[in-house]
């Protein structure tokens, strides 16, 4: 396709908002990871895709961790939105804007959509019975009564909708409430409340579901509702609460999820006023763009109901589409704190690379309504299978012949391989589109399968250096365009390999046009994963503890080094013979070489892990491994005492 005779497409896309109470889970960053790829893959294909977002800032639990910690809510939620902030920026999440719901903006919009909607007679008051905490003396919110579901008789769910079944409901309909604040049973208390009037809306949303780009199962669900007895909405909290005060009301104030979804168009007023651009463009009426929200399951309800009829009150432009994603489990489990599963986005960032997360739930994302688990077995071995086995084993290979040739690619490459990959640029257009990213995956993979048997095939190793040569430019010119189908979903390492390519700029509709010229040197890109082990207690102190005939099973001998060499085509290792006494000798692969030169290590001794598994790799067996530390000036060998000698065990 010529992509300057594509029309170009405008875009808005926004994730859900993240709380800003705490800090963000792995959960948060799998629905950032999927709308992240979805707007850099539009970006990448031509068309211009804006990506918004804002801190959930406003409702009850701020103000009472904002109470517990002992400072105002206005500085929780700072302190809050520069954690988030910071934690999307690791995980490579490209927003346009990354805002915050307590803004002049929100309060601005917030303000205007009421009055639209007073204005169209769909607000009106009416005493209400709510539960009341008199321990506390204030007023619940929804989320801070627990019960019994109404629906489906399920246990410890929310109080406005249930994590089972999915249903939204009034707080007084639900079974055994209790008080989270207090763990108290509250009592039902009078207080006037403003509404908006939903089933007004009841038409309007029947033809908004009809068009609307949403997953049937959805659909199907929020019809149901539809057809059931649509109620008022409730819209106001009473004092004390932090968020916006109702114009024209005393102590009343917006339910926390009327100014929410408000946030999206606030933080692109925010964005459009700092770039001098109209916000009448971009979110009105009269739009040219495509609005696309990505959200959670157990924010259907809203997403597909209530925001609509709100915008619908203001005339606003609704969605042009929904995509809704199940939950997150880790190893089977629901996400949890006390089991070692509630695992926050930060921490896990430091025990592995986070763009091999990125492409982990790319490879089990789907269009569906399904949740997803993170299994760190399977994950381990997807990782080193995939991208370090397969992708990126392609340009380590080809780049070791290249370098011999001072990195000048030949002219005279396999059409055949190439055009393989080529062919299927429309297809993987298609299944990013979609957002069926798990067959995307498999598309990308199956192809650099092809590249490697290509290699395999043609034997570079055993031809002359030109042949060899033709062979090598084959495969990463084959690179290149793997790793611009890869882009959206693993930027980072992508950005690096074009580096390596000499490649400024890239776009799909490159591809057709791959010509590499010359090459940087090869530096590895990913090293492969180890076992991750997550900490259960929140004292790191405390992590990982075993017993005494855990570590006997570890065979710790002292060991000398007879002989250290280079490695070549390694740059992190040094080849280490090793002597161990009556155990005779080991050889050793350790990635000490930026620490230590050859020369220097000649018997040294140190100690090393004798009864670990040999494993195999290219360079030859490694039969065991040296022990050593590291912070960010170096790494440091272990080593005994003077008098030990080779092959003393350690105790």
């Amino acid at each position: 396709m010529d992509n300057s005779k594509k029309t170009k497409r405008k875009i808005l896309v926004t994730q859900a908002l993240p709380y800003a109470n705490a800090p963000l889970h792995l959960g948060h960053i799998l629905e950032a990871v999927q709308t992240d790829i979805w707007s850099r893959f539009h970006n990448l294909n031509g068309n211009e895709c804006l990506f918004f977002c804002a801190d959930d800032t406003h409702g009850t639990p701020v103000m009472l961790k904002a109470n517990e910690m002992g400072i105002k809510p206005e500085k929780l939620i700072d302190d809050v939105y520069k954690d988030h902030k910071s934690t999307y920026e690791i995980y490579g999440i490209n927003f346009t804007n990354f805002y915050t719901t307590h803004s002049d903006e929100n309060k601005k919009y917030s303000e205007y959509i009421y009055e639209c909607a007073k204005n169209n007679n769909l607000i009106s008051k009416s005493n209400i019975q709510q539960y009341y905490d008199e321990k506390e003396e204030m007023f619940l919110s929804d989320r801070y009564i627990k019960g019994t579901c109404p629906k489906c008789d399920a246990e410890n769910q929310n109080g406005d909708n249930c994590g089972v079944c999915g249903a939204s409901y009034n707080v007084l309909d639900i079974k055994n409430p209790i008080s989270i604040v207090s763990n108290t049973v509250p009592i039902k208390k009078e207080s006037e409340h403003i509404f908006f009037d939903l089933p007004q809306k009841n038409e309007m949303l029947k033809i908004f579901l009809k068009d609307v780009d949403l997953q049937k199962s959805i659909k199907n669900k929020l019809n149901e509702w539809l057809n059931e007895d649509l109620k008022k909405w409730d819209i106001s909290r009473d004092a004390p609460y932090f968020g916006f005060e109702i114009p024209g009301e005393k102590d009343k104030y917006f339910y926390v999820w009327v100014d929410a979804p408000i946030g999206y168009i606030a933080s692109i007023a925010n964005w459009a006023d700092k770039n001098n651009i109209n916000m009448e463009d971009l979110w009105s009426e009269n739009s040219n763009y495509e609005i696309y929200h990505f959200i959670g399951k157990d924010i259907a309800y809203f997403h597909g109901l209530f925001w609509p009829a709100l915008l619908s009150a203001a005339s606003f432009k609704l969605p042009n589409g929904i995509n809704v994603h199940g939950f997150l489990t880790i190893n089977g489990e629901k996400m949890s704190k006390s089991k070692g599963t509630g695992i926050l986005a930060k921490e896990f960032a430091d025990i592995t690379n986070p763009e091999t997360l990125r492409y982990y739930f790319a490879a089990k994302l789907n269009n569906k309504v399904e949740d997803i688990d993170l299994n760190f077995e399977d994950y381990v071995q997807r990782i080193n299978s995939d991208l370090v086995g397969k992708y990126l084993n392609i340009a380590s290979r080809s780049a070791s012949f290249l370098k011999k040739n001072k990195n000048i690619l030949s002219d005279n490459i396999n059409n055949v391989v190439i055009n393989n990959l080529i062919l299927k640029k429309n297809e993987v257009i298609s299944l990013y589109e979609t957002k069926e990213y798990s067959k995307l995956v498999r598309v990308i993979m199956d192809l650099a399968d092809d590249v490697n048997k290509y290699i395999n095939d043609q034997t570079p190793w055993k031809k002359d250096i030109d042949e060899a040569i033709e062979i090598a430019s084959t495969a990463v010119n084959a690179f290149y365009i793997l790793s611009v189908y890869l882009h959206p979903i693993i930027p980072n390492i992508t950005n690096e390999a074009f580096e390596f390519l000499n490649i400024k700029k890239i776009s799909f509709f490159d591809v057709e046009k791959t010509n590499i010229k010359q090459i940087n040197d090869y530096k590895p890109l990913l090293n492969r994963l180890e076992q991750i082990i997550i900490p259960e207690e929140e004292d790191m102190d405390n992590v990982n503890l075993i017993n005494i005939d855990q570590f006997s099973a570890v065979d710790l001998r002292v060991a000398k080094i007879v002989k250290a060499e280079h490695v070549e085509g390694a740059d992190k290792l040094l080849q280490l013979t090793l002597d161990v006494g009556d155990l005779g000798q080991r050889n050793v692969f350790a990635g000490i070489k930026s620490a230590y030169d050859p020369e220097d290590l000649t018997d040294r001794h140190i100690v090393l892990v004798n009864n670990l598994e040999p494993r195999k790799m290219k360079f030859g067996i490694s039969e065991g491994m040296v022990l050593a530390s590291s912070n960010d000036d170096g790494i440091y060998l272990v080593s005994p005492d003077e008098g030990a000698e080779p092959g003393m065990k350690v105790r």
